[in-house]
């Protein structure tokens, strides 16, 4: 080891390195920007993968054709034991732009003519998020056979029906007024399989008093012939001065088959609530509505789950107080009645 620094290998003064004096600025120069490319890194990795990663939404409506959706609607999910019952429609004929992952849920108002369902239906479509397209099957045409029936239903629940009762591209609920004999009982395995598949919340609204229901019936077919208002027919009011020319006239009522009529009817609404028991369904009452509107129509937007509005209706009710004033033959009806299970229907209900 001497020998070896004798010959100057391990000379001390020419291995030891002497660093030079190292400048504090630039040292922390560096380190700001070694941080700063890390930040951009992280920020680019982060934006890229939001905008590549789709969001998939699991739903059994055909409403939905793509699960790969370029933005992330988040917003879209929802409780699981509501899902099936909503959608996310994307129409045909117009884009719902900002409302596109609005969910919709469609409904039907089942019901029988005369039984409170127009003006019920006019108070649904008060509410700005709701939209009720009306009698939709009057027209026979449209309920020539099953096909043509769900064909006009995926037209309405994809919004594609267009008349005064659509609102907008965030509507909350779409529907329609449906009566049991527009072709509604005579296809119903397929409606109410129709129903079930596509989440379909059903709106059953009938009269108890099904004797002011036939006496409304008589006296509506009867204006339509004679069309007491200034010769034109009107189904629904919205003056009490209307109301009381088309009240004037008293039906007479066939008092010997008033009883049959009176149990064919109840037999096609138990059939209905039947035949639909297995869809998602409220049950209303027109005497309900009548004598607690406020708390029905809230269970009605509780049921299609839309912001709760104070609803209103222009119609005016045309046939109100006692049955004895609206029948032509009254004594010999009540006699008759008086012997049955009706009895009950002679008794004022409402005012």
């Amino acid at each position: 080891m001497k020998r070896a620094q004798e010959n100057g290998i391990f000379d001390k003064e020419k291995w030891v390195i002497k660093g030079g004096k190292r400048s504090p600025l630039l040292m922390r120069m560096g380190v700001l920007v070694i941080i700063m490319v890390c930040g951009v890194y992280i920020c680019l990795t982060g934006c890229f993968n939001v905008v590549k990663t789709p969001t998939i939404i699991t739903t059994t409506s055909k409403f939905i054709k793509s699960n790969n959706f370029q933005v992330n609607f988040l917003q879209c999910q929802s409780n699981s034991s509501e899902f099936h019952y909503i959608h996310y429609p994307k129409p045909l004929t117009f884009s719902r732009e900002e409302c596109e992952c609005n969910p919709v849920r469609p409904f039907a108002i089942l019901s029988m003519q005369r039984s409170g369902s127009g003006w019920f239906e006019t108070m649904l479509n008060s509410h700005i998020n709701v939209s009720s397209n009306g009698e939709i099957f009057s027209v026979k045409e449209r309920r020539n056979n099953v096909s043509m029936i769900l064909k006009t239903l995926d037209q309405v629940y994809n919004l594609d029906w267009f008349n005064s009762a659509s609102k907008n591209e965030c509507s909350a609920a779409v529907g329609l007024k449906w009566m049991l004999n527009q072709g509604l009982m005579e296809n119903q395995e397929e409606i109410v399989k129709y129903f079930n598949q596509k989440g379909v919340s059903a709106i059953f609204l009938f009269r108890r008093n099904l004797l002011r229901r036939m006496i409304s019936v008589l006296a509506n077919s009867y204006d339509k012939s004679t069309k007491l208002l200034n010769g034109t027919h009107k189904s629904h009011v919205h003056s009490s001065v209307e109301a009381q020319v088309l009240a004037s006239y008293k039906p007479k009522i066939n008092a010997t088959e008033i009883e049959l009529k009176l149990k064919q009817e109840e037999a096609i609404i138990d059939q209905a609530l039947e035949s639909f028991n297995s869809t998602r369904h409220i049950v209303l009452y027109y005497e309900d509505l009548i004598s607690n509107r406020i708390q029905k129509l809230q269970e009605v937007q509780e049921f299609l789950s839309v912001p709760y509005r104070n609803l209103t209706s222009r119609q005016v009710k045309i046939h109100g107080g006692p049955l004895a004033n609206q029948v032509e033959n009254w004594d010999e009806l009540e006699s008759i009645l008086k012997k049955t299970s009706y009895e009950r229907f002679l008794h004022a209900d409402y005012r």
